[in-house]
């Protein structure tokens, strides 16, 4: 183990390494893991071409970058033959052993309301079979899941879970009603929190009510945040502010929320 790993404290639980320009990963990566700052990154992936690029990266950065592997539900779907090569290809990294979770997955919810603000129709159905089709797949190959799925997609995919007895799901950058957060609390699911914890009062709300030892901290790189990260780009380094702020909203030191921060997020993956 090298010392950048043994000395980190904080983990940035979902990012997308591969929509940082090519150029920019390797500095990201090297700034994030220097000075025992962040112990890792979980990248994950919109879709085949974007899994291959995190897997090269977590070829590069053994056990400081996860890769997780799956089709980002916020784009048009794939047609059934890039989704089995996908598939294939997943299951070739089972077989090979390989250390990886699924995901970016889940549901269409900002996609959707747009057609319907719009007027336009909108085929939901279709993305909650793909989504079955990899919560299947997580539940056969004994992987964590994490999920794109908020508001009333959150119990939509509560469902396949709990249909496919998946324990193992990561709800990122997660916002729901209090029914769907007791539902998820009572099923053990985890959630990640971002950077916009310091200015968005639904997600303070929110920690204020999710158990601690059920979160984790993450940036959704290169995504651009607002309040006091107007104009900066988003760094894994900014899951620090994240774990502070939950350390005040959940009235305990920083340390204890960093700790146990960080081992939620390093037992969940393994």
């Amino acid at each position: 183990m090298n010392k950048a790993k043994k000395m980190g404290k904080w983990m940035d639980a979902h990012i997308h390494l591969d929509l940082y320009a090519e150029e920019e990963r390797d500095a990201l990566l090297h700034e994030a893991f220097a000075d025992g700052g962040i112990a890792a990154v979980v990248a994950v992936s919109m879709h085949l071409h974007s899994s291959q690029t995190n897997r090269t990266l977590a070829a590069r950065y053994p056990g400081q970058v996860l890769p997780a592997y799956g089709f980002h539900p916020e784009q048009p779907l794939p047609d059934q033959e890039e989704l089995n090569t996908l598939l294939l290809w997943i299951r070739e990294r089972f077989a090979d052993k390989e250390s990886f979770a699924i995901g970016e997955v889940g549901l269409p919810y900002y996609s959707r309301i747009e057609a319907e603000a719009e007027g336009r129709s909108f085929d939901e159905g279709a993305y909650i079979v793909l989504l079955e089709t990899f919560v299947a797949l997580a539940a056969e190959l004994d992987r964590p899941i994490i999920l794109h799925a908020v508001y009333e997609d959150a119990d939509k995919a509560c469902d396949l879970l709990e249909q496919y007895g998946v324990r193992r799901a990561h709800f990122h950058w997660f916002k729901g009603s209090d029914s769907v957060i007791d539902r998820m609390i009572k099923a053990g699911y985890s959630i990640s929190i971002t950077p916009d914890v310091a200015y968005e009062e639904e997600i303070r709300r929110l920690v204020q009510k999710y158990p601690i030892e059920l979160m984790m901290t993450e940036t959704d790189g290169p995504w651009p945040f607002e309040g006091p990260f107007q104009g900066q780009a988003t760094k894994p380094a900014m899951v620090q502010e994240v774990a502070a702020t939950i350390a005040l909203l959940k009235g305990i030191s920083i340390t204890e929320a960093e700790e146990k921060l960080l081992m939620n997020a390093m037992n969940f993956y393994k």
